[in-house]
């Protein structure tokens, strides 16, 4: 399954937002460095999708604010 992904970082408070079957809206608090935001936006839709963090793919997007996410 492939989501489309809008990041917005560094947020006060941690939401995911389903705007369409496949397009999704995240804020998340962990700021753009160092691959910090991607392993806490992972995290997060694998609790989502009730799944394992190594099932959830970045396929393209990986120093973006929109991303394509593969769920396995």
């Amino acid at each position: 399954m492939k989501i489309f992904l809008k990041v917005k970082t560094k947020a006060k408070i941690k939401k995911l937002i389903r705007t369409d079957d496949s397009h999704y809206t995240i804020s998340i608090a962990s700021p753009p460095e160092k691959g910090k935001a991607n392993k806490e936006i992972a995290k997060t839709l694998a609790k989502y999708f009730c799944t394992s963090v190594s099932r959830v793919n970045i396929v393209a997007g990986d120093r973006s604010k929109e991303k394509i996410i593969e769920i396995i």
